[in-house]
């Protein structure tokens, strides 16, 4: 049985190491009594704020363009749930438990910063939810990224009401009886709590965080993988020679160049053609350019991550409750607005792709005879056999197809709530779609990983390095040598999971210490 770690929720201190632990596996949180003091506090400003019997946004109105409609105190609570259950409006298949617990995390490091108005009650309500690991049903569609991610954290509160669906060991359920079962209460939703909780930008930043998870894998991957290729084609390892990168200056471009070089070194099949006569002068850029075009991916991936970091720690919800010499007061303002996260998702994008890109092309050189010195296709007796020849048509109509998904999102827009929200971020969007990208590029990758594989099985009695020798067993472990045409598909499902399960990195962690600038 899996140990589920316990974590305490420091505001404004959650790490990457503890937000890939969040959508990794199920976790325990606690808060400590700062957190419960702002918390207090925050809280009976709310209520200082309703005693003066005057006009606050969001604590005694309506909303969005209905927010010159002044309610009654005896109505507050009303207007909260009316909030929660007339913005419940998603569609589409439910969000994952990994990135749902991002959104509920997120969600209480945000309201126990002591600026957004609840009472306690309602962030304990969250971590009981994620301490019993019971999931809100949250779809995945009905967001546009401004104002708030309304919709999905308008199902995640459905959940804190007794209200909806929630997942319980994997079962769909009524909300009700899971909190019954588990011993919890719904909760009433008290001023300002309902647009606390739905207000702000965690969906969008659950998903892009999720793409940026997978954006580090792929590219460790890819290195690795590009690494045996680069030996399976006895390409040459001068230019990643590091006086050549130093002198350029690119952080991201200098990590890749050494990763490559240490996961060259010591092999035979690049001692044996060292002094060779060879017809190439300069190998093909897929193999040459690996430092500057992934470099680059690296060094836009650490871009992405350093926003995403700060949107993990902000406060995101409006209006926000600060002090001033007379008291308390309500500031309406916009942090809701993922325009970041959109910024963000759409640079993970790009990366993405050419992660993709550079390994469909390292796969179409490894299969070309007159390129890699290898046999035609990477099988014995082409002809009768095609080997690999479809399955580089795999990868290259993935590759493509990512090219038309990471067209950026962010430049679009669409008035909603009657033009008063008259610009929107589309960050769900163009987060969410990275899921898609990521799982092409692991397919693309592991039939890369295939055909490398392969290439260096072909260089018998000669060995590739230290560890290039333990990803080629990894491999070999789960696919065999392609002696004759076989049933390929499974073979790259196979090796696609390789690639997300990260079996090819988890030895390698020293060599990329260096590579992420946001811990």
């Amino acid at each position: 049985m899996t140990t589920v770690k316990n974590l305490i929720l420091n505001p404004r201190q959650l790490s990457f190491e503890m937000l890939r632990d969040i959508y990794d596996q199920p976790v325990t949180f606690s808060l400590p009594d700062s957190a419960y003091d702002a918390i207090d506090a925050s809280h009976e400003d709310v209520r200082t704020i309703i005693a003066r019997d005057k006009s606050a946004y969001g604590i005694n109105t309506g909303f969005g363009l209905l927010a010159k409609t002044r309610i009654n105190d005896d109505q507050l609570e009303l207007l909260q749930r009316n909030l929660i259950v007339s913005h419940s409006v998603g569609t589409g298949e439910p969000l994952p438990d990994g990135v749902v617990r991002l959104i509920m995390v997120m969600k209480v490091a945000s309201l126990s910063q002591g600026v957004s108005g609840v009472h306690r009650a309602v962030v304990d309500g969250l971590l009981a939810l994620i301490n019993n690991q019971i999931t809100p049903h949250i779809p995945v569609k009905g967001s546009v990224g401004a104002s708030g991610d309304l919709a999905p954290l308008s199902h995640m509160t459905l959940a804190l009401m007794g209200e909806g669906d929630v997942y319980v060991d994997g079962k769909c359920v009524p909300a009700a009886d899971a909190l019954a079962q588990h011993g919890l209460e719904p909760i009433t939703l008290a001023a300002k709590e309902g647009l606390a909780l739905i207000n702000g930008t965690q969906v969008s930043t659950a998903l892009a965080l999720r793409g940026y998870f997978l954006a580090r894998d792929l590219l460790e991957s890819a290195t690795i993988v590009g690494s045996m290729s680069i030996d399976a084609a006895k390409g040459s390892d001068a230019p990643f020679d590091a006086r050549i990168h130093e002198v350029r200056g690119h952080h991201g471009q200098i990590e890749i160049a050494k990763s490559l070089r240490s996961l060259i070194e010591g092999s035979d099949i690049r001692a044996s053609h060292q002094g060779e006569q060879d017809d190439r002068v300069q190998d093909p850029y897929c193999l040459r350019c690996q430092p500057q075009v992934m470099g680059a991916c690296l060094d836009i991936i650490n871009q992405a991550g350093q926003t995403l970091l700060i949107e993990a720690n902000a406060v995101t919800d409006n209006p926000l409750i600060f002090n001033n010499e007379d008291g308390p007061v309500a500031i309406s303002g916009g942090n809701f607005h993922a325009e970041p996260v959109a910024f963000a998702a759409d640079i993970l994008a790009l990366a993405i792709a050419e992660i993709g890109s550079m390994s469909e092309r390292r796969v179409a050189l490894l299969i070309d005879a007159t390129l890699s010195g290898l046999p035609p296709f990477l099988v014995d007796n082409a002809g009768l056999n095609s080997g690999f020849m479809i399955a580089h048509v795999t990868a290259a109509a993935l590759a493509s197809e990512n090219k038309s998904i990471a067209h950026p999102g962010s430049v679009d827009s669409i008035p909603t709530s009657a033009n008063q929200e008259d610009h929107v971020s589309m960050a769900t969007y163009c987060a969410r779609r990275l899921y898609e990208m990521a799982q092409n590029t692991a397919t693309i990758i592991g039939i890369e990983l295939l055909a490398a594989g392969q290439g260096i099985d072909f260089h018998r009695g000669l060995d590739t390095s230290e560890p290039l020798t333990t990803a080629h067993h990894l491999l070999r472990k789960q696919v065999t040598f392609y002696d004759k045409d076989r049933y390929l598909a499974p073979d790259i499902e196979a090796a696609k999971q390789l690639i997300l399960s990260r079996s090819l990195t988890e030895y390698w962690q020293e060599m990329r210490n260096d590579w992420y600038l946001s811990k």
